[in-house]
């Protein structure tokens, strides 16, 4: 089931060309770690520096996006750099095993966690005949 989730080499390709106009700008790529429970996979992204107001998640065409800019921390003006804030981004394809109209996200101390639901098989049930 989680293999799913992550894409394939075929399905990694076909994620690059909707990056296409993506390239200009340096993306970092967040680490995430993926648990499966009997009822959901649970993903944990790690995004240091990302506020809440500067991060998107979106479900698009059976693909997952995570996208956000961090924001320096510090308070004052910046003397030196060496440190550089890049955008974080990545994208997982979805299967139909996942209830998309029920993700959930949650971002904690730089942590994202998603809840992906799994859908539901359907339940044996008696049917009423009418006549």
């Amino acid at each position: 089931m989680a293999e799913r989730t992550i894409p394939t080499p075929g399905a990694s390709q076909a994620l690059a060309g909707r990056e296409g106009t993506r390239a200009r700008e340096r993306y970092l790529t967040p680490p995430v770690d993926i648990y499966e429970t009997p009822q959901e996979l649970v993903l944990l992204a790690d995004l240091p520096g990302v506020s809440r107001d500067e991060l998107e998640v979106r479900v698009d065409d059976d693909v997952l996006t995570i996208q956000g800019r961090p924001r320096p921390s510090a308070a004052g003006e910046l003397r030196y750099r060496e440190f550089e804030l890049a955008p974080y981004f990545r994208q997982f394809e979805l299967g139909e095993a996942i209830d998309q109209a029920r993700i959930a996200a949650e971002l904690k101390h730089g942590v994202l966690t998603l809840h992906l639901p799994k859908v539901q098989p359907a339940q044996p049930r008696r049917i009423e005949v009418r006549g």
